[in-house]
């Protein structure tokens, strides 16, 4: 019997998930299909609910559902509680349990697809909003020494910062925030772009000077070059990597709790990133 799931969003049309999914189950030989659900604005649950009662076994979740998402669950897991927001909803056992696995696909991405290695770097996450609280979590389990959060609005970096404060596995390295105007002087090893900024083809306020030897940029963003990855390179960032690794990544993540195998992704990352260069031509 052919198990059913879904990305759920509002829009939802340009989600790249389906095809991601239908490889990871090609190649695994999953018995399963994955469709896009466009929620109204005031019926995410509704939707959800319409879906895991025709018989859905789970759904993604994106934008701007991941807080409702959290919300709607039973039961969360560390790193969606951390999160306070849930990008992936499992139905099994009568329950709705929600996951985050947003911040694993980028430490994932990072680590394995990319060769850096995050512990004992230095670490900037530029953002203080639903994307940095997703990653914050695996990316103080990976072990800096240093994680800042800045944002032009420095109290939602301070509240991110608290929030973490306490986290788990920060392995003793030093978290704080700062405003963009006191980054001036400092290197890091690692900066990460969880702003929506390239969306719009616009650069957070960095100072120049701030990448480290040997540093690397990660914007979150995929699918095209933003102005911060440019700046990066300018700027002497040895790597400098868009956001499409972590997507995929996440997804193999949300396979997994689905499905109790993990997919090979470096296949799907290239055959994705071959067909963006495409369509940009």
């Amino acid at each position: 019997m052919t198990d059913h799931y879904a990305v759920i969003g509002n829009p939802v049309a340009h989600s790249l998930s389906p095809h991601i999914h239908v490889e990871f189950a090609r190649q695994t030989g999953q018995d399963m299909d994955y469709v896009r659900l466009l929620a109204p604005l005031d019926a995410f649950r509704a939707t959800v609910l319409q879906f895991r009662d025709a018989g859905g076994r789970g759904v993604n979740v994106t934008l701007p559902f991941k807080r409702a998402a959290w919300e709607f669950a039973d039961r969360h897991t560390d790193t969606a509680r951390d999160a306070e927001a849930a990008n992936v909803l499992d139905f099994r056992d009568g329950s709705i349990v929600g996951h985050n696995t947003d911040g694993v696909g980028v430490v994932t991405d990072l680590e394995r697809n990319l060769g850096f290695a995050i512990a004992g770097k230095r670490v900037l996450i530029m953002g203080a909003g639903g994307a940095t609280y997703g990653v914050m979590s695996p990316i103080l389990d990976a072990g800096p020494t240093l994680l800042i959060v800045a944002n032009r609005t420095v109290n939602k970096a301070f509240s991110v910062v608290e929030n973490f404060r306490n986290h788990r596995n920060t392995s003793g390295g030093k978290v704080s925030a700062l405003p963009y105007p006191e980054l001036a002087g400092t290197q890091f090893d690692l900066i990460l772009n969880a702003t929506s900024a390239g969306l719009t083809d616009e650069m957070p306020p960095l100072p120049p000077g701030i990448f480290a030897p040997g540093a690397a940029a990660y914007d979150m963003v995929y699918g095209k070059r933003t102005p911060f990855m440019t700046f990066a390179a300018r700027q002497g960032a040895t790597l400098v990597a868009d956001g499409l690794g972590m997507l995929v990544e996440q997804a193999a993540e949300s396979f997994r709790i689905w499905r109790g195998v993990r997919p090979e992704t470096a296949s799907v990352i290239s055959a994705l990133r071959l067909e963006i260069g495409k369509q940009r031509q």
